[in-house]
């Protein structure tokens, strides 16, 4: 992952130049020196002890691209040490541990952000601008559906609640974000099906009560096999005035009504709206490049810590439900 984070600096025209690598940590020193000697980085201090690099490099920016387990150490460190942070996700291995981020960020005056990548496409961006725009008058349902038969191999296939904790964060980010509501509660059944080739939770099925009455359904199974989804779910966003599907690609459809009588009343097409910055619709890179322009701005990213912590709620409160097959509130 921390590859790809340094080739987007190095290739994506809107970072190129905007960011000085000054160090490198791991704790296989040799991951470090080859990181830098693959991207010609000869003036990089690389070490396996991070908040001894920041030190000595005086950086005022860490790239947080660790295993969940080590987060909170390490954004700890990066944030007394005055350094702005942009973690990758997820944000902590727990809610404790993620309001300790929040906390510490605000007591430190640093911003803490989260690569909510998959928030930063085309269509996801496109169905927020609809939803924004009112056009399918007052929002009242969003469902998502993620159908996939991935064979990762590795340690996801001994994970618990895999499903929910690896890959479920997308998608409720996704809900959250295009629907501009907050989540309340959730009801989530969880099962490892027949055939499943992980330990434990490769399927959930989530109700969410979000704000203002709005409800958000999740399906979703990573040993589906025969007719996958998109990576990004396939979704139907309803409205009183009408409905666009997208089926997490290139494909589109939105009707509203056209008139006010019969059984099944007329409707019309609705144009989807194109994104308002196409340099947001780029994943990774451009997550980097709004957490950039933010600090440059000093302003707070779209996915800083303290607003971000809403989407990690949802995937514990699913997996919380889930133990206990009952509903839970959701305590941000």
């Amino acid at each position: 992952m921390a590859r790809g984070w340094v080739k987007a600096l190095h290739e994506q025209p809107d970072l190129i130049g905007r960011v000085e690598i000054v160090g490198l940590v791991d704790v296989n020193p040799q991951a470090a020196l080859a990181l830098r000697d693959a991207f010609g980085l000869i003036h990089a201090v690389t070490g396996t002890d991070v908040a001894e690099v920041l030190a000595r490099t005086k950086a005022d920016l860490l790239f947080d691209v660790v295993v969940p387990e080590a987060r909170l150490q390490v954004v700890s460190a990066a944030l007394r040490q005055g350094c702005h942070v942009l973690s990758e996700k997820p944000m902590a291995t727990s809610m404790a541990q993620a309001r300790k981020l929040a906390d510490l960020a605000r007591e430190t005056g640093r911003t803490h952000a989260v690569m909510q990548n998959r928030r930063y496409n085309a269509g996801v961006r496109r169905l927020q601008r609809l939803v924004a725009s009112g056009e399918l008058g007052t929002l009242t349902a969003v469902h998502a559906d993620f159908f996939i038969g991935a064979h990762f191999g590795g340690f996801r296939e001994q994970m618990q609640n895999v499903l929910l904790l690896d890959m479920a964060i997308h998608t409720f980010d996704g809900a959250r974000f295009m629907s501009g509501k907050t989540p309340l509660a959730v009801y989530c059944h969880e099962s490892n099906p027949e055939g499943s080739w992980n330990t434990h939770g490769a399927a959930a099925n989530a109700i969410f009560e979000m704000s203002d009455g709005v409800i958000f359904t999740y399906r979703g199974s990573w040993v589906a096999e025969g007719a996958p989804t998109n990576w990004d779910s396939s979704w139907r966003i309803i409205g009183t005035q009408g409905t666009v599907l997208w089926d997490g690609a290139d494909h589109f459809e939105a009707r509203v009504l056209a008139g006010a009588d019969g059984f099944f009343r007329p409707l019309a097409p609705l144009a989807v709206p194109l994104p308002a910055d196409e340099g947001q619709t780029h994943g990774h890179g451009s997550v980097i490049a709004a957490f950039l322009s933010a600090l440059e701005a000093h302003q707070e990213p779209e996915t800083v810590g303290h607003d971000n912590i809403k989407s990690l709620a949802m995937v514990f409160g699913a997996v919380e439900s889930a133990q206990t097959r009952a509903r839970v509130e959701i305590v941000i």
